[in-house]
């Protein structure tokens, strides 16, 4: 790793990367700096070979409770621009480099697994909307936090959490900010599963990310991309999009590997 984070711890074990969020005495609320730590962490786990599949989890008590107040409470210092253009400007400067921190999920070439516990709380909710795949223990829950704060989400979640649950829900939450808590998660499709205690949640995703990190690196991230394609175009252009893809990349070493591994009755073995 070329970077030694402050505000989060990372392991990687068995080609799996748990990524935690690190300021439990803030229930993991992110100050700017800890919002660019986790860009860069991203961006690097991206490029890291070793790495095929991330874990996201939490420190101490809560996943995360989004954006530390103080950060929130800074945007009063733009009111001392005396020109309107200006002012909004910088504003739209410091949101579109928050949203660049949770895009850098997004576009992370390996699958993200967040692994939810305790509160998931308004930017928590736009950083677990970012992530490929979602668990959760049972005493978890989920806000959209900032109608409670007199503003509009901005990270992510108006944009992305329609396209993972239905849009009536996501209004509802939107709206009222209301907790969603770890079982009504799981059925509403906001979490693939909701387990019973955070041990549990941590092994079971744990062993799922292991899994992941068995398959051929090609094939997850090419799989990654083009899921990512399909869920902003049309059926159409992403079947083309696919066929230019696998035009590209299916006669691969992992290819010729997974057909010698069937033959031979054993598990592949695929190179980083």
């Amino acid at each position: 790793m070329e970077i030694t984070p402050q505000y989060f711890k990372i392991e990687i074990k068995n080609k799996v990367a748990t990524v935690s969020f690190n300021r439990p005495e803030k229930s993991n609320a992110l100050h700017m700096p800890a919002w660019t730590e986790m860009k860069e962490i991203f961006n690097l786990l991206s490029e890291t070979a070793e790495v095929r599949a991330i874990v996201l989890a939490g420190e101490g008590k809560n996943f995360c409770a989004g954006i530390d107040l103080e950060l929130l409470m800074s945007v009063s210092q733009y009111q001392k621009i005396e020109c309107g253009g200006r002012r909004s400007e910088e504003i739209r400067k410091l949101v579109l480099s928050l949203q660049e921190a949770v895009n850098a999920i997004e576009k992370c070439k390996k699958p993200v697994l967040a692994a939810v516990h305790g509160g998931c709380i308004g930017g928590g909710v736009d950083i677990i909307a970012a992530s490929d795949m979602r668990y959760c223990s049972n005493d978890a829950y989920f806000t959209i936090k900032e109608i409670d704060l007199g503003m509009v989400a901005d990270l992510g979640t108006l944009q992305r959490l329609p396209k993972l649950i239905s849009p009536g829900m996501v209004s509802e939450m939107a709206y009222t900010g209301r907790k969603v808590h770890g079982k009504e998660a799981k059925e509403i499709g906001l979490v693939n599963q909701s387990l019973p205690s955070r041990d549990e949640l941590m092994e079971s995703t744990l062993k799922l990310a292991t899994v992941i990190a068995s398959k051929s690196p090609l094939s997850i991230r090419g799989t990654k991309e083009v899921l990512k394609y399909s869920r902003d175009h049309s059926v159409e252009d992403s079947l083309n999009y696919m066929a230019t893809w696998n035009s590209a990349m299916l006669l691969s070493d992992d290819l010729s590997e997974a057909f010698k591994a069937s033959m031979e009755k054993r598990s592949p073995e695929f190179k980083d």
